[in-house]
């Protein structure tokens, strides 16, 4: 059953860091569509910040709540437990003084 887990994470992750990866891509290109924006001016400029921000960021917000959802997903599968509270580091040092 490890095994299949660490099959399925290890392309899962693989997904995530693509999805991720895209996601930080179009998020970033939208920022020279403000700047075109900015620019140009006027009603133009109205319109492209009004298609970038109801058509196209929605969409962003959206892949990366997805992808990361599965990033949480590999990090369980793997058996990592990165957000629980009662994570604690142990030191060598710890019981020396």
């Amino acid at each position: 059953m490890k095994n299949i887990c660490k099959k399925i994470s290890s392309i899962l992750r693989v997904v995530f860091g693509y999805g991720i990866a895209l996601c930080l891509l179009a998020g970033g290109l939208t920022f020279f569509g403000y700047l075109a924006a900015l620019i140009i001016g006027g009603d133009t400029a109205t319109t492209i910040c009004t298609v970038i921000y109801k058509s196209i960021i929605p969409y962003i917000i959206k892949c990366s709540t997805i992808m990361v959802l599965l990033g949480l997903l590999v990090m369980y599968l793997n058996g990592e437990m990165a957000l629980t509270a009662d994570k604690k580091k142990t030191s060598k040092h710890q019981g020396e003084m």
